[in-house]
């Protein structure tokens, strides 16, 4: 399992669209991917699930990775979140 705190650098925080393309490169992966902040934790492949995160930008978002490909996705998903597509 990897784990790692990323501050979320989307000029539009974690709005409908973004949410949304998250949720299809996390789709794209084997490993289980998890999003937490404060008390929450969810599932990075449910679009209802990162709906409620409501993620801004400058907020602290810890992502936890497990599976085969593991350190593609953490890869992949901390990009997304620091620089955008």
């Amino acid at each position: 399992m990897t784990r790692k705190d990323i501050i979320v650098k989307l000029d539009s925080g974690l709005e409908t669209r973004p949410v949304a393309l998250l949720v299809q490169m996390a789709s794209q992966f084997e490993s289980d991917i998890y999003l937490e902040i404060e008390n929450r934790r969810v599932n990075a492949k449910s679009i209802m699930g990162m709906m409620t995160l409501g993620l801004d930008t400058g907020a602290e978002v810890t992502v936890s990775v497990n599976g085969r490909d593991e350190e593609e996705a953490m890869s992949k998903i901390e990009t997304y979140l620091t620089k955008g597509n």
